[in-house]
């Protein structure tokens, strides 16, 4: 893990401020390519494409290790309160400012927040009102399997 991330244009960052959604979702390797190339063909031909912002786990436990009740305080707390600093939002959530460091530079990488820099300070900007999970545990399509009680 890289201890900055790439500064979002500001354009992108309005953009992200206008969307009031994130989803996540749990996807294969194979169904995550299919989507992006989808999603690029549609481009190609000059189709809308208007689509939710998206992260995707390609695995249950690699959502749930990333998406802890506590991260998901943090983002809460980020949120609510609106804090200036990582400092400011370790004493928010009463924890170690290394720890909460640490776990905001991940979120950032992620795409989940983006710093707002002023000189030294890093201002932690929650930019969705709402993070929706998206699991699908049904049959894969085509499959006639039935269950029974």
């Amino acid at each position: 893990m890289t201890e900055s991330t790439p500064p979002l244009h500001p354009l992108e960052r309005e953009q992200l401020r206008a969307e009031s959604t994130l989803a996540v979702t749990v996807k294969s390797t194979d169904e995550f390519h299919d989507d992006v190339t989808d999603g690029i063909e549609g481009l190609e031909e000059d189709d809308a494409v208007e689509s939710t912002p998206t992260l995707s786990f390609t695995s249950y436990d690699e959502l749930m290790a990333t998406l802890t009740p506590r991260v998901l305080d943090l983002i809460e707390a980020i949120r609510q309160e609106g804090p200036t600093s990582i400092n400011e939002t370790a004493r928010i959530v009463d924890r170690d400012v290394k720890n909460v460091h640490e776990e905001l530079s991940r979120l950032a990488q992620l795409g989940i927040i983006f710093f707002e820099e002023d000189g030294q300070s890093k201002q932690p900007i929650v930019w969705f009102n709402e993070l929706v999970i998206n699991l699908s545990f049904g049959p894969a399509a085509g499959d006639t399997a039935t269950g029974s009680p």
